[in-house]
């Protein structure tokens, strides 16, 4: 408390309180001692520079008030019968959890212990007794400018919870959307197993998200021939896979009129294009209509079911493997260009001549590219060393062998590039 000349000294420099700081932050302030003329003289100041004044007589009477209504500043005096300042500020702090306010205690004391007390309690800022105005006014700006500061930042952090509320939302409806995407891109390789009275064929298709650029399919012609391609789009996602599925258009078994290896005979019976023809005509169709930076390697052939001869018309996509009965393996073709990056491009084609029990493997990328835990590809010499292990497997089991012979090199589940492949074995005539 004051008394006598340190009183008279204080009440004078109430009166000569002039301009107020600023409120942005600081409207309401609760003044809390249990002198009612301190409080009278301080809330008459405050008052003056414009802000709303609350009072209390004690700490208890404070932090009832404070459950009615927050304030943004809080002048308490550090010595009151029943609780103390820096108890009463760490009940505030309890209180006041959602919402910050500044808090200044009011003190004679100036021993630095004692300051740490109460700065240790929960205070931003304490001010000795006799109160300066100067010193008050600096010290309630410095508290405006904290809070402006914590107020925008809680803003910023309530509008970044909100964004990313709604991020989550939509990544939630965009993954379903992907799924069904899956779904559909999946639904594009309709038998996975086809058998023949001379051969079977195998499809495999494994994404390395929810879609991919990869793409494998097939088709008869006629009863003795059967028509397989194997393609890849350059990048992965959405936009791969909406490519995939246009081109799977132009190579559809079930409309051949649409279907780019096929033309029409007079007696209304289709017969195949070359396979160096059809990649051309491929070429041209990315190149001239579709406006697309993609481009795609692609293995298209002509399998003969009855002599066993395959034509092949190879565009960038990884050699084709052929492995005899006996189990070796060699790769045929000379690489190609990818379709899609130049026009006018001539693309060869190649034959092979399967016996019965051998089989030709079209692989793409994904699976001779597959790292293992260290970075190391698998390359084409470890493809046929996993074509020598798992050789006696054929059909769709063929296939699961692979793909788990690569997760034990890769060391991982899913791997970084799409996983496709055909798997074409020829028996010979029943």
């Amino acid at each position: 408390m004051l008394v006598g000349k340190d009183h008279m000294a204080y009440q004078n420099r109430v009166v000569a309180a002039d301009t107020p700081p600023g409120r942005a932050a600081i409207r309401l302030v609760l003044l809390v001692d249990d002198s009612k003329l301190q409080r009278c003289i301080l809330a008459a100041l405050l008052t003056r520079w414009g802000y709303e004044v609350m009072e209390a007589g004690s700490a208890e009477a404070a932090l009832a008030k404070c459950r009615a209504r927050m304030p943004d500043l809080v002048l308490s005096d550090w010595m009151m019968p029943g609780m103390s300042g820096p108890e009463f500020c760490r009940a505030f702090r309890e209180l006041s959890q959602d919402r910050y306010a500044y808090f200044i205690l009011l003190t004679a004391k100036s021993n630095k212990t004692e300051v740490a007390l109460g700065l240790d309690s929960g205070a931003d800022d304490f001010l000795t007794k006799p109160l300066n105005n100067d010193e008050l006014r600096a010290r309630i700006a410095a508290g405006e400018r904290i809070l402006v500061m914590q107020r925008e930042l809680t803003q910023k952090n309530s509008m970044i919870s909100e964004t990313l509320t709604e991020l989550q939302r939509v990544y939630e409806s965009f993954d379903k959307d992907l799924v069904e995407a899956k779904k559909l891109q999946q639904s594009l390789l309709r038998e996975r197993h086809r058998k023949f009275a001379q051969a079977d064929v195998t499809l495999m298709l494994r994404s390395s998200g929810h879609v991919g650029g990869d793409l494998v399919g097939s088709f008869p012609i006629g009863n003795d021939q059967l028509g397989m391609f194997a393609l890849d789009v350059s990048g992965h996602g959405i936009s791969s896979a909406l490519m995939t599925a246009r081109l799977a258009g132009h190579l559809s078994s079930t409309a051949p009129d649409q279907n780019l290896a096929l033309e029409r005979q007079a007696d209304g019976t289709y017969a195949a294009r070359a396979p160096k023809d059809v990649i051309r005509l491929l070429n041209n169709l990315v190149l001239n209509e579709m406006q697309t930076e993609h481009y795609f390697t692609l293995v298209f052939a002509i399998a003969d079911l009855t002599s066993g001869k395959v034509v092949i018309a190879q565009a960038g996509h990884p050699h084709p493997v052929v492995q005899r009965a006996d189990g070796t393996t060699f790769q045929v073709g000379s690489g190609g260009f990818p379709v899609g990056l130049m026009p006018g491009v001539n693309f060869d084609q190649f034959e092979v001549e399967l016996s019965p029990g051998e089989r030709l493997l079209i692989l793409s990328d994904g699976v001779t590219e597959c790292p293992n835990m260290v970075g190391e590809m698998l390359e084409e010499a470890g493809l046929e060393k996993l074509m020598a292990d798992i050789r006696d497997i054929s059909g769709p089991a063929y296939f699961e062998a692979l793909i788990w012979e690569l997760s034990e090199f890769s060391g991982m589940d899913e791997f970084p590039d799409d996983v496709s492949g055909i798997l074409f074995e020829y028996s010979g005539a029943a």
